[in-house]
Formats: structure tokens, C-alpha cells, sequence
């Protein structure tokens, strides 16, 4: 059992993906009210090597040396992983021990106008950005940045990068119905996402609750809506969470010991990390399939959200 690296986990868009987490659970640049990862408890810009590069580098020969080679091996986790300021020389150490696993980073693109961050970024394949809001007002209340966080900085940190990066961005925008779905946000969203001038722009929303009570995702009709609104020829609506079971990575015994174990009692994401020893995103991977096909329920509790079976 590896403490850093989990899976590999039935991704939409990477296939078998191995995950890299490279902070503790939950530092991040942001507190979105989306996070499926829970509330945001230590919000900073500040980089550290929160997680020693030995012991990432560790975990990762012996991975190597014991199993084959997944789709892609996929910087995220439990929070923002371009604040560990070693996440260039972990990329480093990949390239050159696997030269041939391609290599994607999750981001929330916050820390890409440090020039530093964009350097070590560089060596990757494929850069996921995420980009929720183009006013100050909707980056506010979606994204709850740290006071010294501006969208400003947020929207140069993006479109710097893409003027040096050579490989693959997919820029991943969030809908959230009463948040960031308005005609003028959208218009504002378009504007920037043609200055940024990703690959590919994924229309995506919320699988299951966020840290927030009163949320809900988007429909398929108004995930259209916006697809229209936005007129952008490389943007989609991302594969839903149900066809993650045709990804040869899905795992039937970790769906049924989800379901198991949460038929004994109800369970946080918390509890069901610690009970059944995998990590937060591989979990939170089972739970969007199996609550997209109505076998679970989250139910709000003063601990946060519970699941129970359906």
C-alpha cells in the first residue's frame, strides 16, 4: 500500500491513470465550493516540499518495479499539487526512469503566474487548468481565494503558460446552475478562454456535493446551454461519470466494498478512507458512479455529508 501514489484510477479522460499526490490533505490556493475533496484547511500560496520528493520518488521505483506501466501518471490528490515546490524535479525523475508514460498535471492554475511554477510545468504532456469564473464578483464566491490571490493574476498565470508551453492543455470549466451559468459570465468566460487558447476546453459540473449544502450540477440541457452560449469550436461536455465502468482500470471489488461497507453504516469520504486504506480521489472516483446510477445517497450531517445505500 502506497501513502502518495493511489490507483490506477478509471479516469474519463486519462484512461488508467496513476496518481501522484504530492500535499497533505487540504492545501490548496482555493477553498471552492465544489471541492468534492472537503474544505480547503490550510488556504496559502506559499510552496513548500510539503511532500519529500525522497519518499515520492521512493514509492514511485517501487511501483515501477512491480507493476505495468499505467495510461498516464497524473499529478492531483488532496489539494493543489504545484505548491510543492519539488513537483518539477518529480516530473524530472519520471521522464527520465519512464520515458515513455505520459505524464498530466490537475491544477487549478492559480500559481501559473509564477514563472517558476510555469518552468517546472514545462516538462509535462498535458496540463489541466480549471477556469470557473471571469469576474472578480464569481471567482469570490466559487473559488474563495486567499486575499492575496487576484483573478487578474489567475488569468495572466493562464495565458503566460500557454504562450510556453509545447504540450496539451485542456481547460476544464466547472458549471455551477446560480454561481457562474449567467449569459454575461459566460460571455466573460468566452472572452479570456480565447486569449488563453487551450487545446481543448471540457465542460464539466458537480457529480455529488461539494463542501457546500446548497448545490447541485448542471443538467444535460443546461450544460448545452452554456456549450452554446460559449461558441467555442474545441469545447465539449465531458463523458459522464457512469462510463468510467468500460475503463479497464475500474475495479468491481473496490465498487462492491464501497457499497459494503456503507450498507453497515453510513459513512464521510473520511471514514470510508480510513476504513478501507485507499485514497480520498480513487474513492471519490466510485462514488460519482455509483451515485450517478442512484445505488448511493449523500445525506447532510453535522460532520459533513454521509453515504449511505440506496
Amino acid at each position: 500500500m502506497y501513502k502518495y501514489l493511489f490507483g490506477p484510477v478509471p479516469s474519463r479522460r486519462l484512461g488508467m491513470s496513476l496518481g501522484v499526490d504530492l500535499v497533505p490533505k487540504k492545501v490548496c490556493s482555493l477553498d471552492c465550493v465544489y471541492c468534492e475533496v472537503g474544505k480547503t484547511t490550510k488556504l496559502t500560496l506559499e510552496r513548500q516540499e510539503y511532500v519529500p520528493y525522497a519518499k515520492i520518488v521512493a514509492e514511485l521505483s517501487n511501483y515501477f518495479a512491480n507493476n505495468p506501466d499505467p495510461d498516464y501518471i497524473t499529478f492531483s490528490g488532496s489539494g493543489e499539487p504545484t505548491l510543492n515546490s519539488r513537483i518539477g524535479d518529480v516530473i524530472a525523475f519520471i521522464k527520465q526512469t519512464k520515458p515513455g508514460i505520459p505524464i498530466a498535471v490537475l491544477t487549478n492554475g492559480t500559481l501559473l503566474y509564477d514563472k517558476q511554477v510555469r518552468l517546472e510545468l514545462k516538462s509535462a504532456d498535458l496540463v489541466l487548468p480549471s477556469l470557473d469564473a471571469a469576474t472578480v464578483a464569481v471567482f469570490n464566491k466559487i473559488n474563495r481565494p486567499p486575499e492575496t490571490l487576484t483573478l487578474e493574476h489567475h488569468l495572466q498565470g493562464l495565458i503566460a503558460f500557454r504562450k510556453e508551453f509545447s504540450g496539451k492543455i485542456w481547460l476544464e470549466v466547472l458549471i455551477l446552475p446560480g454561481y457562474n451559468d449567467s449569459e454575461q459570465e459566460l460571455q466573460e468566460l468566452r472572452k479570456i478562454i480565447q486569449q488563453i487558447k487551450p487545446d481543448s476546453v471540457q465542460i464539466n459540473t458537480l457529480d455529488r456535493p461539494g463542501t457546500e449544502t446548497d448545490l447541485h450540477g448542471a443538467t444535460k440541457a443546461e450544460l448545452r446551454r452554456v456549450l452554446d452560449l460559449l461558441q467555442l469550436d474545441n469545447a465539449e461536455i465531458i463523458a459522464a461519470a457512469p462510463q468510467r465502468k468500460n475503463i479497464k482500470s475500474y475495479r468491481r471489488d473496490a465498487e462492491t466494498a464501497i457499497l459494503e461497507t456503507i450498507a453497515r453504516r453510513p459513512c464521510t469520504l473520511d471514514d470510508l478512507v480510513q476504513i478501507l486504506g485507499m485514497h480520498r480521489s480513487e474513492i471519490n472516483k466510485y462514488l460519482d458512479v455509483l451515485d450517478a446510477e442512484g445505488k448511493v445517497q449523500a445525506v447532510a450531517q453535522a460532520r459533513g455529508f454521509f453515504y449511505k445505500k440506496s
